[in-house]
């Protein structure tokens, strides 16, 4: 359409409602451009997710809330859209059709949809609602100016008066701030949420949010807010007449719609509550405006949720487009089915939720009919004697207190007809059950069934929903949506997805099934769903494994060489590990060899469990638990000599904590002279057989299961895997090895044993599955090796058995047919290949103290035989151990801006240079611990380069960053900078085709990943932390410098003295409370000379029983 002929739309509103509309009006009206839309957004920024608000408090950043971001309204097609910020609309002139607004300018329009929104409620009748520290929970400026507050207002307490949605999420927020000693909820009902839950879901989520530390105070009403002389919050008071302190209180009691624009242009709105009266077309009472969004009052209803105002930006920008072509739609009565994480908690209710308490709003036609029918029958005597019929529905509830998961699931009292319900801790079927009460299909199971029986074995992975099943109710997707999306091409990724359906852009609760939905499309459409190592490398580790094993490659160059994206780079964090554990579980050389030590996670590094002070654990090999006094005495030495904490494992070991880097070769010593080895509890290989006593001692024994275990760990000791290993032997059917939840685990039996697999505690509990029954002692051993083999094999990095177990297509069935009845004809390789490996064993920790280049090693510094503490210790329980953390541990000083504010800087000598020798063979360089007076500085080389930053991680004040590995990222085509400023270099160092320059390395914290680049110090994944970066180089006298600042400025910027963690930085302690309550006094002993035992009196329990105070008042119910 010609420019001169287009329709001017003015939106005024650019909240989430708005830009809804207004993407659906480009979409809608991208052929025939009937339309230049000009909107008009009151707050200073792009349209952002709201639904969302609360993660800017974890990255602070508004860019990250945006629905679009900035280059999404520049590629718009000329004319089609143009917007202004910080703007307000202050007057319409309905008979000029123009907008005023508050820049002076007018804007005209032929068609203008307001989306104004609405405003948090604030009680301007409470006396001191104006008071500093008076806040509301609506709009970016809110929550800055929240913050900005709380970081004046630490070790307060802070107030959230509502209970409802927005209030549980602002209590999350003032939580998160970590900024007042206590958050409290203020709720005028028994419960919260009273709008969406019962009493009964309402009073399971107040525990469970009591449970994180949030004081929830029930049935209160704020009457004032308590200021002081400068007028600043010190309190409220109740109507009840209680007071409580406080510095802050956030009110989060409802919005209101912003309709006074309207009122004054004479439109017509509801006088009570608020909202621009529209009809079934949002059209409101003046031609050509309408209204949608929180702002529109339709059938005197207003909705403060996101998914009605979605669906009236659908039925309106629908009408605007197609009516010519097509029945104008109507807006109907939306759903207000909502699905959210609230402070953990996972919360839902949809359909008519409250229809067991306030009667159904709807009855399903067929359901109606028939009730009619019924109560048409009815005498007028009958009504007045007996009443009128009770509501027409039936609640079915389930309520699982141990796992914090309830439902209720309302129903017609023949049980044919859902009519809503609700759910907390497990919404998962919340996707299934909306469309049937959308739909008002009668059900063809029994209603018990959609409670009990409607979890699919393996979660939950979109397959049985039909494609009209709305799966993102913040934007009304349908599965259908994103399934069409990815058929027609317009979806390849998953980002590509969000950005074309908006599905997960709103409160991203949706996002695990949007995943699984395009998974499983991609696959049905034969497409390849990726799962590559990382950028270095184009295959899974399943495939990896293969090509390193056929082509035998021993080296990471060797494997770049031939598998990876760019055969010169170093790899990183993520495929080094994964590389390393390949190699292992195939050659099976020492992890701390000059070709293997570069590759090594933070564990396998220094061959025992970094601890959080930078101590190492030290943990020797107990198979099965048995041990003998012998070495338990020296293993009580040693911990005395070295003074480690002590604790017994689950594993039915003995963990010493505590030992310091340069100690480790000596402490290896005494345990490998005393006839012990490594228990290998930092490696992903077998940590422990778990064992009963079975029929060496207990008289209910079945079989030997301390003998079985024994065997077992011997075999498979030392062997590397995707992930960690664990096994158990139970003596009989009593299973006090706990062989069930193992990765691989025997049950005695009259036969032999059952063996089971696929097990693990953990972070997510599976029970294991059962392989193989009453197996003969003298068959276990083939079949465990074929199992453990196959899973090394075909596993993805870092994946459990459990969830390894769960992928393999066929499951559990399937592996039988592997293991037991060789489908593949494997199992003879697989049997071949355990057995190199357990022929190949060796003791790690004495090879590393007979081997020199090993046991240099392990120094805390590689320019002196000093060593320093980095964390205070104190003791706890007759023990010494590092003092807590402090919760907010880190350092987010600038140090990368160091460089430029030392006063001055000389070259000064580090360290030999001889010390990196062949460091340009080995696949991480070498790095060194230098200290310099107080301070640590970490110095690495690296592909013949040389980097200096300091040694402490800022994210947890850890000195560990030269034990980091370091990666590398992959150069992009178009990146041609050197990296050297002001010095060119060829771009790859070739005459290829624009090739580009390695990009600078980074070293990754081996506590928690923080990624620093070594050249620049920034953070790569943490853009409030920083690392300090020195020039370094070698000269010609055979050392290496570094130019530093003097030693007193070095030290008081970087010292380790500095940033140690000190006692009574993490404040209270975890138990002090408790300690308080129960008069707890230490370990309890009976001493010499002490009052004897006198057993109890029972008195006063009786006394209190008998008096009602238990038991609900009423004593017991025998």
């Amino acid at each position: 359409m010609a420019d001169g002929a287009r329709k001017k739309l003015v939106v005024v509103g650019l909240g989430m409602v708005g830009i809804s509309f207004i993407e659906k009006m480009l979409k809608l009206d991208a052929r025939s451009r009937e339309y230049d839309i000009v909107v008009i957004g009151e707050e200073a920024h792009l349209a952002y997710n709201r639904v969302g608000l609360t993660s800017f408090f974890e990255h602070r950043k508004v860019e990250s809330l945006y629905l679009n971001p900035l280059e999404w309204y520049e590629a718009v097609p000329e004319g089609a859209l143009n917007y202004h910020l910080n703007t307000k609309v202050t007057a319409i002139n309905s008979a000029d059709k123009t907008v005023t607004c508050s820049t002076g300018d007018t804007v005209s329009y032929d068609v203008l949809v307001l989306a104004t929104g609405s405003d948090a409620v604030l009680p301007r009748h409470t006396p001191g609602y104006d008071a500093n520290g008076v806040f509301v929970y609506r709009t970016i400026e809110d929550l800055e100016n929240l913050i900005a507050f709380a970081a004046e207002r630490r070790e307060t307490i802070g107030a959230v008066v509502g209970g409802g949605l927005l209030g549980l999420e602002a209590a999350k927020a003032m939580l998160d701030l970590e900024c007042y000693k206590q958050v409290k909820v203020i709720e005028r009902n028994n419960w919260v949420l009273s709008r969406q839950l019962d009493k009964e879901a309402g009073g399971m989520v107040v525990e469970q949010v009591r449970d994180l530390g949030v004081d929830v105070m029930l049935g209160k009403r704020v009457g004032k807010i308590n200021t002081d002389a400068e007028n600043n919050v010190v309190g409220v008071a109740f109507e009840d007449g209680q007071k409580m302190e406080c510095s802050t209180v956030c009110f989060a009691i409802g919005v209101r719609p912003k309709d006074a624009l309207a009122r004054d242009a004479g439109l017509k709105c509801t006088d009570r509550g608020g909202g621009i009266v529209v009809d079934d077309d949002l059209l409101t009472s003046t031609p050509d405006i309408y209204a949608i969004g929180e702002c529109a009052s339709w059938n005197a209803q207003t909705y403060g949720l996101i998914a009605p105002g979605v669906e009236m930006a659908d039925v309106l920008s629908f009408n605007l487009t197609q009516a010519k072509l097509h029945s104008p739609r109507k807006f109907k009565t939306p759903d207000l089915s909502t699905k959210l994480k609230l402070l953990g908690v996972e919360v839902a209710s949809f359909g008519d939720f409250f229809a067991d308490k306030n009667g159904p709003q709807f009855l399903p036609a067929r359901y109606a009919r028939k009730q009619s029918i019924v109560e048409e029958g009815l005498t007028a005597i009958q009504m007045m004697t007996g009443g009128l019929p009770p509501a027409p529905v039936k609640s079915l509830t389930y309520k699982d207190p141990f796992q914090n998961v309830y439902k209720k699931y309302i129903f017609t009292p023949d049980g044919k007809y859902l009519l809503g319900g609700m759910m907390i801790g497990d919404t998962s079927d919340y996707v299934k059950l909306v469309p049937m009460v959308k739909n008002q299909k009668q059900l063809e199971m029994p209603p018990s069934q959609l409670i009990l029986g409607a979890k699919k074995e393996g979660g939950d992975d979109g397959d049985d929903l039909d494609d009209d099943t709305q799966i993102c109710s913040c934007h009304n997707v349908t599965k259908g949506d994103v399934v069409n999306g990815v058929k027609d091409g317009s979806c390849k990724s998953i980002g590509d997805v969000k950005s074309c359906t908006k599905a997960g852009t709103g409160c991203g609760g949706c996002m695990p099934l949007v995943t699984s939905i395009f998974n499983n499309t991609m696959r049905g459409m034969g497409n390849e769903v990726k799962n590559n190592l990382c950028p270095h490398f184009s295959y899974s580790r399943v495939d990896l494994y293969n090509i390193v094993m056929v082509k035998k490659l021993k080296t990471l160059r060797e494997v770049m060489v031939e598998a990876g994206t760019d055969k010169d780079s170093v790899g990183c964090e993520a495929c080094k590990p994964a590389v390393a554990s390949i190699f292992a579980s195939l050659w099976n050389r020492h992890v701390m060899d000059k070709t293997t030590h570069g590759l090594q996670d933070t564990n396998d590094r220094f061959l025992g469990n970094i601890q959080r002070n930078g101590t190492f654990s030290v943990i020797p090999r107990v198979s099965a638990g048995e041990i003998t006094p012998d070495k338990l005495i020296v293993m009580g030495e040693v911990a005395r000599k070295y003074n480690l904490y002590t604790k017994i494992t689950g594993g039915q070991r003995i963990d010493m904590f505590g030992a310091r880097k340069q100690d480790l070769l000596d402490i290896w010593k005494t345990l490998v002279n005393a006839g012990m080895e490594s228990g290998h509890a930092y490696a992903k290989s077998l940590r422990t057989v778990k064992s009963c006593v079975g029929t060496t001692w207990c008289r209910f024994g079945v079989g030997d299961s301390v003998g079985m275990a024994v065997r077992l760990e011997e075999r498979y000791k030392s062997i590397r895997a995707p992930h960690k290993i664990k096994g158990g032997v139970s003596g009989c059917v009593r299973e006090c090895a706990e062989a069930q939840n193992k990765d691989f685990g025997l049950i005695a039996t009259e036969k032999g044993f059952n063996i089971f697999v696929g097990g693990n505690g953990g972070a997510k509990p599976k029970h294991s599955e059962i392989l193989a029954t009453d197996v003969p002692p003298a068959e276990i051993i083939p079949i465990i090796d074929r199992y453990l083999m196959f899973y090394i094999r075909t596993a993805d990095k870092l994946q459990r058995t459990a969830r390894w177990l769960e992928a393999l297509p066929g499951g559990i069935a399937y592996l039988k047919e592997v293991v037991l009845e060789d489908k593949l004809g494997i199992c003879e390789s697989l049997e071949a290949q355990m057995q190199e490996l357990v022929d190949s064993f060796f003791d790690e920790w004495a090879e590393a103290i007979n081997t020199p280049a090993i046991a240099a090693k392990f120094k805390q510094f590689n320019n002196t035989e000093e060593g320093v503490d980095t964390v205070e210790q104190e003791q706890d329980r007759d023990q010494s151990r590092p003092v807590y953390w402090p919760k907010a541990a880190e350092a987010k000083e600038d140090f990368k801006g160091l460089r430029d504010r030392w006063t001055e800087t000389t070259w000064q000598p580090m360290i030999e240079a001889s010390y990196f020798g062949g460091a340009d063979e080995t696949p991480n360089g070498i790095s060194a611990n230098v200290k310099r007076g107080d301070t640590q500085l970490a110095v690495w080389r690296v592909k013949g380069k040389y980097y200096c930053t300091q040694q402490m991680c800022p994210h947890k004040r850890a000195f560990v960053l030269s034990d980091g590995l370091v990666g590398q990222g992959v150069p992009s085509a178009d990146d041609c900078t050197s990296e050297t400023p002001g010095k060119e270099e060829p771009c790859g160092g070739k005459a290829a085709p624009a090739p580009s320059p390695a990009p600078a390395p980074w070293v990754s914290c081996p506590y928690h990943k923080r990624n620093f680049d070594l050249r620049d110090g920034d953070c790569k994944n943490d853009s409030e932390l920083s690392i300090a970066t020195f020039e370094i180089e070698q000269r010609d006298d055979g050392l290496v410098y570094a130019k530093l600042p003097p030693v007193e400025e070095l030290d008081a910027q970087l010292g380790t003295r500095k940033w140690m963690i000190k006692k009574g930085e993490a404040g209270e302690g975890p138990f002090e409370e408790l300690d308080r309550k129960i008069q707890f006094k230490g370990l309890r002993a009976k001493k010499p000379g002490l009052k004897s035992n006198v057993g109890t009196s029972l008195k006063k329990p009786i006394e209190l029983m008998a008096g009602g105070a238990g038991c609900g008042g009423g004593g017991v119910d025998w």
